[in-house]
């Protein structure tokens, strides 16, 4: 399973779950973590001046425990429609054509192609 972030500009973070690892909470609370230090570094204006925000699925993995972060770090968060139009028809066409033709027998080589950073296109 692969956890992403993008922006208009593209890809932000990308986060393989480890096979056999729930997404919960505690999980999801570290892609969090890693996800706000991305923006950091990526765009250093709009995380200094907290110009960003989270749009994520609400998915019941988002407990109490995420809220507190998310509160705790100041990130605006827009809400979710219960609809998950957003990826379907926005970032999931984009990624196919980046791949397309790629075919990967082991999460392993999907590792390899990562770390090479696989046609990076903006989105």
């Amino acid at each position: 399973m692969l956890i992403g972030s993008f922006d208009i500009q593209g890809i932000d973070h990308r986060e393989f779950v480890p096979p056999g690892q729930t997404v919960n909470g505690k999980f999801y609370y570290e892609v969090l973590k890693c996800l706000r230090e991305g923006i950091g570094r990526k765009c250093p204006d709009k995380w200094k001046k907290n110009k960003w925000f989270l749009h994520h699925e609400n998915a019941p993995v988002h407990t109490s425990l995420v809220r507190q972060f998310v509160n705790s770090q100041n990130i605006t968060v827009i809400p979710h429609p219960p609809i998950h139009l957003t990826c379907d028809f926005f970032l999931f066409p984009k990624m196919k054509l980046q791949l397309k033709g790629l075919r990967f027998d082991t999460t392993g080589e999907i590792h390899a192609q990562n770390a090479r950073g696989y046609r990076h296109t903006h989105i």
